[in-house]
C-alpha cells in the first residue's frame, strides 16, 4: 500500500491534506507523525508538521466467499429441478421422472463441483482499496510557478505594489524575491511574518500540488534573508577565528534550521575549525570546535 507524506503548519491540518489525497474519511487511514512543529518564543508556532499515511489495508473474509458459494450451488439446483415437466403416463411418466430426478442430481453435482473448482471472483479478484493513490513528484520549477501568482496576489491584498522574482539557487533551490517599497508589512520582526508568508506559500503548493516535492523554494522579502545571511556568515567567520586562537568550542545560541545551514557552510569554508549541531528543537544549535576535538 502506498504512503503519502504531506506537511502543515499544525499536525491537524497536515492529516488533512493527507486524507483529501488519499480520498479516504480518517476512520480508513492509518498516520505515522514524522515531524511536529516547534514552539518558539511567547507560544509561537515554528516550522511544520510532518505526517505519512495510507489506506488501512483490507483484508477479504473467508466467510463472505462460502455465502457467495452457497447462493452459486443452490441457483443451479434450482435450474436442475426446473427442468423436469409432466409425463401423460403412469408407470413411464414415474419411470421417466425418475430419470429426470436422475440427470437433475448428475446436473445439480456436477454444477456443484463446477463452483466449487472455479475461484470466486471475490477470491480471484481482491477489490483495490478505495482511494489508493500513486504519488507524483513536483518539480522545484512547478512549485515556484504555484507560488509567484500567491506572493503577487498577497501584494495585492496588502495594498503594496511590487514585484516576484525566481532565482535558480542550485538544482534543488529555488529563491522567490519580492521586492518593492515599504515591504516591512510582509517582514515582522525577526522575520517572524516572512517565516509566517513562506508557510502560506508552501500550504498553497501542498494543496493544489500534493505529491512528492522536490527541492525546496524559499521566500525572500526585501532582501531581508540575504542581509541576515550576511550577517551570520560574518559573525560566525568572528566566533570561528576565536575558536581558532583559543583552542575552546564555543556554542552559538539557539537557532533555525536554515540559519544552522548558513553557519555550517560558512565554517565549511573555514580550516582550523568544525561545526557540529547539538540539543533539541527548539533549542537546537551549532557548536564550533577546533579541528582535532572530540
Amino acid at each position: 500500500m502506498e504512503w503519502v507524506e504531506m506537511t502543515g503548519p499544525t499536525l491537524e491540518e497536515a492529516k488533512d491534506l493527507a486524507l483529501e489525497h488519499l480520498g479516504v474519511d480518517e476512520s480508513d487511514a492509518e498516520f505515522e507523525v514524522l515531524e511536529e512543529p516547534r514552539t518558539g518564543l511567547f507560544g509561537r508556532r515554528r516550522g511544520e508538521a510532518r505526517v505519512r499515511a495510507r489506506v488501512v489495508p483490507r483484508v477479504h473474509r473467508p466467510k463472505q466467499e462460502r455465502r457467495d458459494r452457497k447462493r452459486r450451488s443452490g441457483s443451479g439446483s434450482g435450474s436442475g429441478s426446473g427442468s423436469r415437466s409432466p409425463s401423460p403416463g403412469g408407470s413411464s411418466g414415474s419411470s421417466s421422472n425418475g430419470q429426470e430426478r436422475g440427470a437433475g442430481r448428475g446436473a445439480r453435482s456436477s454444477n456443484s463441483k463446477r463452483t466449487a473448482d472455479a475461484p470466486s471472483a471475490t477470491a480471484a479478484e481482491p477489490a483495490a482499496p478505495k482511494g489508493t493513490a500513486v504519488e507524483e513528484s513536483v518539480t522545484v520549477d512547478a512549485q515556484a510557478e504555484i507560488m509567484a501568482p500567491f506572493l503577487e496576489g498577497l501584494l495585492d491584498a496588502f495594498g503594496q505594489s511590487g514585484t516576484v522574482e525566481s532565482t535558480k539557487v542550485d538544482d534543488e533551490t529555488i529563491e522567490l524575491q519580492v521586492t518593492g517599497d515599504d515591504l516591512g508589512l510582509l517582514i515582522g520582526p525577526k522575520g517572524q511574518t516572512l517565516q509566517a508568508v513562506q508557510d502560506l506559500a508552501r500550504t498553497v503548493v501542498q494543496r493544489r500540488a500534493p505529491g512528492h516535492h522536490e527541492g525546496r523554494v524559499r521566500v525572500d522579502v526585501g532582501g531581508y534573508r540575504q542581509r541576515r545571511r550576511e550577517a551570520l556568515a560574518r559573525f560566525a567567520t568572528q566566533v570561528a577565528e576565536s575558536v581558532a586562537a583559543s583552542g575552546e568550542s564555543k556554542a552559538l545560541e539557539p537557532m533555525g534550521s536554515a540559519d544552522r545551514k548558513i553557519v555550517h557552510d560558512t565554517i565549511n569554508e573555514i580550516d582550523g575549525v568544525r561545526t557540529t549541531s547539538e540539543g533539541e528543537e527548539p533549542t537546537r544549535r551549532v557548536r564550533i570546535l577546533p579541528d582535532g576535538d572530540a
